[in-house]
């Protein structure tokens, strides 16, 4: 199979549990078990992070074929193709977000009878729990959209959420890029990923997530209407599709030439 495919399933699959992620806020709530629905994003992003050690080495592998066939400009085509995976998978979870709520509000609520994960798990491929959790299927509807709501709601870490979602998204991409632009310190630019994603994990850390959050704990404690959980989850949502789809790809570029500067400025470092 082309590697090529298999790495945009593995983005495609990464993203997708990403955002389903994001929607266990509103389960949260309407459980108030917020620390139970902490824990089954934790194991829900357990999928991300196993398709992303998959799918580092076919990366890698790219790369070095590009380098030793002296045909690197392919990678731009490619890595966009996988920018690009990275945006159905965040499209396929925003259509998918409220009937992963319904499952796993169910799940929730059932793991108290349960006590286990695993079995919680098993018994969810029971055919007759199997259909159950079929039957809850819908698409988004016009009522899904109703009650939205921006007002009391801060905005800002909103489209600090969009740029995190769209810098994370292409990080390692552009530091491998790089790399291939500068192969005889490809191992020094693929290290220099955390410089851009350095920033993503700061925007999130102080800016997104603990604003998201304190709306969340307000929400279970009655200070605030579910509606608004409602909102911040569709806009958080909309802003890794929106991201991906448009603010990733027009970031790659100077975000791979951005870690190739770096890189050369860490040779000139050794080089005299």
């Amino acid at each position: 199979m082309n590697p090529l495919i298999v790495v945009c399933f593995f983005t495609t699959l990464i993203h997708f549990t990403e955002t389903l992620a994001s929607s266990m806020r509103l389960t949260g709530v309407r459980t108030r078990q917020l620390a139970l629905s902490l824990s089954f994003v934790n194991a829900s992003l357990l999928i991300s992070r196993m398709s992303n050690m998959l799918q580092a080495p076919l990366l890698g592998g790219m790369v070095d074929t590009a380098i030793l066939r002296n045909d690197v400009n392919i990678l731009w085509v490619n890595f966009r193709l996988v920018i690009f995976a990275a945006f159905v998978g965040n499209l396929i979870g925003a259509i998918m977000t409220p009937f992963a709520v319904r499952v796993f509000t169910r799940a929730i609520k059932k793991f108290d009878e349960v006590g286990s994960v695993p079995r919680l798990i098993a018994m969810g491929f029971y055919p007759r729990n199997l259909v159950k959790i079929l039957s809850d299927f819908r698409l988004p509807s016009a009522g899904s959209f109703k009650g939205l709501s921006l007002k009391g709601i801060p905005r800002t870490f909103l489209w600090l959420n969009l740029i995190m979602v769209s810098i994370y998204a292409i990080g390692v991409l552009c530091s491998l890029m790089a790399g291939a632009l500068v192969p005889t310190y490809r191992v020094t630019a693929t290290q220099l990923s955390g410089i851009v994603n350095g920033l993503a994990t700061i925007l999130f850390t102080l800016m997104v997530d603990p604003i998201a959050a304190h709306i969340t704990d307000q929400a279970a404690r009655g200070k605030r209407p579910e509606g608004d959980v409602r909102t911040v989850v569709f806009y958080i949502v909309l802003g890794r599709v929106a991201g991906t789809l448009i603010l990733s790809q027009l970031l790659f570029f100077p975000g791979a030439e951005y870690i190739k500067t770096v890189t050369l400025w860490v040779r000139g470092a050794f080089v005299h």
